[in-house]
């Protein structure tokens, strides 16, 4: 090749096109300065080939290579895991705020006052137990207590529905960014060239779809060009595969096992709950089968970290059955025919929860779990807005709703048992339990009976006086039964209601029956009744001259027949002579005495305490106020580490207009000069066309 002036010009055409492109893509920096997800963009200028010649190579200009990208692809990748991190402790934050308002005690009568006016009604009973205003005072503040824990409990319902709603708009649109991200890597595949044609238009919203994603739940990417573009959760379950994507779905309440081979069973329940039972086979067994091959199971309920334990700190085994059992709120039950292996498991999803698609027929459940021990489940979702929602609805408020639901149940317990011992200013002529079963041959204690304070029940016997038509009493009878472990007495293990009912049948001056599994007691003509003492509890479990009803904070009510008649409320006792006295005080004095002893508490994430009822509330205050403050100190720190990597990363990809306009002068000038050059080698080519 021969160097002339046409090489020259050659020379200065590459380098105003050069030059041009530089302005251009400078010009475009500067137009985008304000853009979001706009990546700063530079040419890479490449000096073309030499051809050897004398006195030595000559070059031959400058070419425009390729319009690269600045981004720094492993600070995003640290930072779209803060970023999950940030966005999943701002969602616990904003939510656990209004909570924290719910349970503010300095606001006004809160339920801690409302309980300590609640017990102080009790004392002014004592001191006039036949006093009408005072009994009227009493009972309006039960209304009270009873209508702030079911407010309470509604409020905390409502922002769980809530939650449902934000979680199903996250889920949408993690799916819509996911289809668009598959579609851009369709598109870069196509338009994609490295080194001579790089998508930087479609990469930089590829990205910021990608970051949006994270915003929402936890991911990881991987980058192998040309359009092969991986995202998966940090659990490793694939969400983009290149052009293909995999869908998100929020379900509704199901289950599902792991068996062995050769095992055989299915399993039902029937009710919601905020937590996922695992159930775990620990006894094999089989149905048909004989009768030492009956299997027993144990429950978890936060994924197999912890089992539900007894009392005595033993893990609680159940029998596998086809007659539904009532554990932790929860109906569960099996097929009629099952065989089943140690290990084999179920799992129990009673609510709404997360899925993940691998394809239509095949889904696996990724919905946020947090351990009792405080850990993250990380076989599932652990990050962005998806997993706060979900930690809040199901572990935070499902940890509240059960402190909330065991204060009413103790509470209802406690001084139901106390005011089941006494009298009021009336005898009863009929009576009817607020408390029934589900199954009335079932022994009371076992959770297949659906007695709901069945195991609190104690062998032991009830004392019923009969009064005649003058108001006098009959000699005290007790309750007889046959079988137990301590005949006559009353033996929960082996006593259903039918044998309660024809105990109460065997006494004189009364008649029961069951009325929609409940027990109702009736005097015969021209008899009244009380009760005295009841060492089996069973006046209580069944709701019979008690104070309180229901068995949760929705449920939380005042005995009907108490509310509808303040001579019901129980403030003496019956003697040991059957008299009913007007100014007893025993029964009133034992419920004020309430306030302040330490009763038992049993919840599934803390296992048994021992505390005062206000005690006990206290300690929820306390932990909802704990936790709005663990959640704001967790995003305060992981949103201070994603600013500082969202900084890192602008300082590689941002625009700084003070040094685009100094690049464009730069190419300006450059861009004259390569005009000048051509204009020189066109005198010079003029020069030589003169020559004669």
């Amino acid at each position: 090749m021969t160097v002339g002036v046409n090489s020259l010009l050659n020379t200065g055409k590459g380098a105003l096109l050069a030059f041009q492109s530089a302005l251009h893509v400078t010009g475009e920096n500067i137009a985008n300065v304000n853009t979001p997800g706009y990546s700063r963009r530079s040419v890479r200028l490449e000096e073309n080939p030499s051809i050897d010649f004398r006195p030595g190579q000559i070059g031959m200009g400058v070419n425009a290579r390729e319009v690269i990208r600045h981004y720094d692809y492993f600070i995003e990748r640290q930072y779209l895991e803060k970023s999950s991190t940030m966005h999943r402790w701002d969602a616990l934050h904003t939510n656990l705020r209004n909570v924290e308002m719910l349970f503010n005690e300095s606001i006004g009568d809160g339920l801690n006052n409302v309980m300590a006016k609640f017990w102080a009604d009790w004392q002014n009973l004592s001191l006039r137990p036949d006093d009408m205003a005072s009994r009227s005072q009493l009972m309006s503040t039960a209304q009270n207590l009873t209508q702030i824990v079911n407010q309470v409990d509604r409020d905390l319902s409502h922002f769980q529905r809530q939650m449902d709603d934000f979680i199903r708009q996250d889920v949408d649109r993690a799916n819509e960014l996911l289809r668009d991200i598959a579609e851009i890597n369709r598109r870069i595949a196509v338009h994609d060239i490295p080194g001579q044609n790089n998508a930087n238009a479609l990469l930089d919203m590829r990205d910021t779809m990608t970051r949006e994603l994270a915003g929402l739940l936890d991911i990881q990417t991987q980058d192998k060009g040309n359009g092969e573009f991986f995202i998966m959760t940090t659990a490793g379950h694939t969400l983009v595969d290149g052009r293909e994507y995999f869908k998100l779905k929020f379900e509704g309440a199901g289950s599902s096992a792991s068996l062995a081979p050769g095992s055989l069973g299915a399993i039902n329940f029937q009710g919601s709950s905020e937590r996922e039972f695992l159930v775990e086979i620990v006894d094999p067994g089989a149905l048909p089968g004989p009768p030492s091959t009956d299997a027993t199971f144990r429950v978890s309920l936060d994924g197999g970290v912890t089992w539900l334990k007894d009392d005595t700190g033993q893990i609680r085994k159940f029998d596998v059955s086809t007659t539904p059992q009532t554990i932790e709120g929860l109906d569960i039950w099996f097929d009629a025919a099952w065989n089943l292996s140690k290990g084999d498991s179920f799992t129990i999803v009673p609510k709404s929860g997360l899925y993940w698609y691998e394809n239509t027929s095949s889904k696996m459940n990724i919905t946020p779990q947090i351990h009792f021990n405080g850990d993250d489940n990380r076989r599932r979702v652990t990050g962005g807005t998806i997993t706060g929602s979900f930690n809040f609805r199901d572990d935070f408020i499902g940890n509240f709703r059960e402190k909330l639901d065991t204060l009413a149940s103790t509470m209802a317990w406690e001084a139901n048992r106390i005011h089941s011992l006494g009298a009021g200013l009336q005898t009863f002529g009929q009576v009817l339990g607020t408390y029934g079963v589900a199954s009335q041959g079932v022994p009371l204690s076992s959770l297949s009976s659906g007695l709901f304070f069945g195991d609190k029940l104690q062998q032991g016997n009830v004392t019923v006086w009969v009064y005649d038509s003058a108001g006098l009493p009959m000699e005290p009878q007790q309750l007889s039964f046959t079988g137990g472990a301590s005949p006559p007495n009353f033996d929960p293990a082996t006593h259903n209601l039918e044998h309660v009912r024809a105990a109460f049948n065997t006494l004189n001056g009364i008649q029961a029956e069951i009325v929609n599994n409940r027990l109702e007691i009736t005097a015969t003509p021209g008899n009244t009744f009380a009760f005295g003492s009841d060492s089996s509890g069973l006046l209580a479990a069944l709701g019979i001259n008690t104070f309180f009803d229901g068995t949760d904070a929705r449920g939380f009510g005042l005995n009907q027949e108490v509310f509808n008649n303040l001579e019901r409320i129980n403030a003496g006792h019956v003697n040991g002579a059957g008299e009913i006295n007007t100014g007893d005080n025993e029964t009133a004095k034992a419920m004020a005495a309430l306030q302040y002893e330490k009763v038992n508490f049993r919840t599934s994430f803390q296992g048994r305490t021992s505390q005062t009822l206000q005690n006990f509330y206290g300690s929820l205050v306390g932990d909802a106020g704990a936790a709005t403050a663990n959640a704001s100190f967790n995003f305060n720190y992981h949103k201070a580490l994603a600013d500082d990597l969202h900084k890192r990363q602008e300082e590689v990809s941002g625009v700084n207009l003070d040094e685009e306009m100094s690049s464009l002068i730069k190419f300006q000038h450059s861009y004259s000069a390569a005009a000048k050059l051509i204009s020189t080698a066109d005198q010079m080519f003029q020069t030589i066309l003169s020559m004669k």
